[in-house]
């Protein structure tokens, strides 16, 4: 890995340590999570407008397993290593960090954003972990998906074409 990914991706305990001193100096910190198997545009565009609400984005990344669980055994197409190195090079993520568990509401806990981010397709209060961002004064966000892009359709369209 580049040393610019090295610095992007932290496991739990570290990036923690590191929010805490953001904190400190008045940043406030965006969290998102997703799958982001086969990235695509929609996923692109969605973190460049989760970035827009704060000043550090920080975005938790489904380990493989938890994305066998929620996705199916067919999934992820791209394995955890190499998804947490392409969302960490774009240029809107400042940090990202790998959960185990189907929902990131440990990582959500640990490092206390203040802003959570979803996709539209959520309800505000369905989102895990709003209740507790809710809690300590923080808020929750949607963002609209970019129409016709998603990992599912992008699958189909390559297993038809070949």
């Amino acid at each position: 890995m580049g040393r610019l990914l090295e610095k992007k991706i932290k496991n739990l305990n570290k990036l923690k340590k590191i929010i805490l001193a953001l904190k400190a100096r008045r940043k406030k910190i965006v969290f998102t999570n997703g799958c982001f198997d086969l990235l695509h545009y929609g996923h692109v565009k969605y973190l460049q407008d989760a970035k827009r609400k704060g000043d550090i984005l920080v975005v938790g990344i489904n380990s493989d397993s938890s994305v066998k669980r929620i996705k199916g055994k067919s999934r992820p197409v791209v394995n955890e290593k190499d998804r947490l190195r392409m969302v960490s090079a774009l240029e809107s993520v400042d940090y990202a960090v790998l959960f185990k568990e189907d929902t990131p509401l440990k990582t959500i806990k640990s490092i206390k954003p203040d802003v959570l981010v979803k996709g539209a397709d959520w309800n505000k209060d369905n989102i895990v972990g709003s209740d507790i961002v809710f809690g300590y004064g923080g808020s929750v966000a949607t963002i609209k998906f970019v129409k016709g892009y998603s990992t599912s359709n992008l699958i189909k369209q390559i297993a038809k074409r070949f």
